[in-house]
């Protein structure tokens, strides 16, 4: 679903990253997230959003 709400976990695997790095680009603000209780979380659609910002490639629906 566009509106999931996933962890730092589930954002790691999601990005193929160590969960380390994951916490780390998080808390120097360079992936979108918030926090709950003092727990990241992240909108998977905002997750989304971020990939095609930094990948720099055209959707087809941009052509």
């Amino acid at each position: 679903m566009e509106n999931d709400i996933i962890t730092m976990r589930e954002v790691a695997e999601y990005l193929k990253l160590n969960e380390k790095t994951a916490y780390r680009l998080t808390s120097e603000g360079k992936i979108p997230a918030f926090k709950v209780g003092g727990s990241w979380r992240f909108k998977k659609v905002h997750i989304d959003s971020w990939i095609k910002e930094q990948s720099n490639i055209p959707d087809k629906q941009d052509k």
